[in-house]
């Protein structure tokens, strides 16, 4: 078991490492989230600010922050668009996307939080037909 997981963009400009453990990991399902993740939820995992560190790229990450938001912010690649972890204002923790890990966390999510206000189409994968590979034909 390594005490480090990586993490990358899709074209890998940027790239960063976390050095376990995360704190937490949880799916957001507010439409905040939903919108930064183009998903039915975030997934994120949140980490002490002290155990992350950019590695490659830091130069080409853009970040928007929605003024009425506390606590929401997002971050990308500008090359390829992918959402990358992002620092809170108070540069206390960083939250990282699950999807931009390279690696597995070594910890799987605990829970849904704003869960009520879901998305009206959203069914639990356990409800969907599966398929290891592609649709077949």
């Amino acid at each position: 078991m390594s005490d480090t997981v990586r993490g990358s963009c899709l074209c890998g400009a940027v790239a960063y490492s976390v050095t376990l453990p995360f704190r937490s990991f949880q799916y957001c399902h507010c439409s905040r989230c939903r919108k930064a993740s183009g998903s039915a939820h975030g997934a994120n995992l949140f980490v002490p600010a002290g155990q992350f560190a950019w590695t490659q790229g830091e130069d080409r990450i853009r970040r928007f922050e929605l003024p009425t938001a506390q606590w929401f912010c997002t971050t990308w690649c500008d090359a390829c668009g992918s959402s990358l972890p992002w620092i809170t204002r108070t540069g206390e923790a960083v939250i990282v996307p699950a999807g931009s890990l390279d690696e597995d966390p070594e910890l799987r999510p605990k829970r849904n939080v704003w869960f009520a206000s879901g998305a009206s189409w959203y069914l639990h994968a356990s409800e969907l037909q599966t398929f290891d590979e592609g649709v077949p034909r």
